[in-house]
């Protein structure tokens, strides 16, 4: 399928033609604090680094992708502590008019049937050519391990390094990252953080919780720490930070 980038600060209606993001994330992930206060903020405040991917025929929004400007350093202490703390301080300096340099991907959300079929690389050298049109260096991601979710006990800092025979990522996700010619970086095991009620996560996630303690959960990247005592349990996402080079992104070419 023949597809286009658009931002949203090229044709702002694509906002409400979206896919729902019901149809992408877990329930549980559309609970977090940054979600719900934040994420309307991209499109309104930041539509030129907000885009779709539109079906080239008919028009129809077929993916969404989410970025924000940032400032970073350079080094891997410097990065931010991962998804709700980068967003924070781009909204923060286009806010208060900041010095920004890098770009943040934040999100590539592809339907089901979209996977597999070279999507998901087209949005990222979208990003990279955003980047660069917006006089960005450098380009970096707090990337959520695809199959972390089948080894959620396993601390990310070795998740991360496993790697297949033929010596590419474990992780699919990050393997195509790499492929594209990232690097990676450190973790960022409290990426993106979600708190509730007992009765709220009990909800969200279908299931029981009787006692307080850890609980491995359908789709989380980690357990869900649930406190019955003071009825409130807290889930800290991991992700992993992949490190771009701009020109290698925008001239990677698709096997698919």
């Amino acid at each position: 399928m023949a597809h286009i980038a658009i931002t949203l600060a090229e044709q702002p209606e694509l906002k409400d033609q979206s896919i729902p993001d019901g149809e992408i994330w877990p329930e549980f992930n559309l609970h977090g604090e940054t979600y719900l206060l934040s994420w309307e903020r991209l499109s309104d405040d930041l539509p030129q680094f907000q885009f779709a991917m539109c079906d080239s025929e008919t028009g129809e929004v077929i993916a969404d992708a989410h970025t924000v400007p940032c400032w970073w350093d350079g080094t891997p202490e410097g990065l931010p502590a991962g998804f709700d703390a980068t967003i924070a301080d781009a909204l923060t300096r286009q806010e208060t008019g900041q010095p920004v340099n890098t770009l943040c991907a934040i999100a590539a959300e592809i339907p089901t049937d979209g996977r597999g079929t070279g999507l998901a690389a087209d949005i990222l050298k979208t990003m990279g050519t955003i980047a660069a049109q917006h006089g960005l260096t450098q380009m970096i991601a707090p990337v959520r391990p695809t199959w972390k979710d089948r080894y959620p006990i396993t601390p990310i800092e070795r998740y991360m390094a496993w790697r297949r025979e033929d010596g590419s990522l474990f992780d699919p996700w990050l393997r195509l990252h790499e492929r594209m010619g990232a690097r990676m970086g450190p973790p960022a095991p409290a990426s993106y953080r979600i708190d509730g009620t007992v009765p709220e996560w009990e909800s969200w996630l279908k299931m029981t919780f009787p006692e307080s303690g850890d609980y491995v959960f359908p789709g989380g990247l980690s357990p869900l720490a649930v406190d019955r005592e003071a009825d409130h349990a807290t889930y800290l996402e991991p992700n992993v930070w992949m490190i771009h080079d701009l020109s290698s992104i925008q001239t990677y070419e698709s096997a698919c």
